[in-house]
C-alpha cells in the first residue's frame, strides 16, 4: 500500500457514505438487512459494542448498518 497519512487511510475506510445521507431516508436499507449488518458488526473483533462503533472507520454502526451505499471497511458485508 501507498504511503498514505492516518487522515487518508481513515477517509478511505469510510467509503462514499456520509454523515447527512442519514436525515434522507431514500438512503436507507430495509431492516433485515440492516439486522444482518448489525449481526456481522456484532461478531467482528473490530467492534466496540460499548458504542457500537467499528474500530476501523469509527462509524457509529447502527447508523452506517442503515445506508444504502454504505460499506464495511474490511469487507463483511
Amino acid at each position: 500500500m501507498e504511503n498514505l497519512s492516518p487522515w487518508q487511510k481513515f477517509k478511505n475506510n469510510i467509503g462514499d457514505t456520509r454523515p447527512w445521507h442519514i436525515i434522507y431516508k431514500e438512503h436507507y436499507v430495509d431492516d433485515s438487512l440492516l439486522q444482518s449488518r448489525l449481526k456481522i458488526c456484532g461478531e467482528c473483533p473490530n467492534f466496540i459494542k460499548m458504542t457500537s462503533q467499528c474500530k476501523k472507520c469509527g462509524c457509529i454502526m447502527k447508523l452506517k448498518g442503515l445506508l444504502k451505499e454504505a460499506v464495511c471497511p474490511i469487507g463483511k458485508w
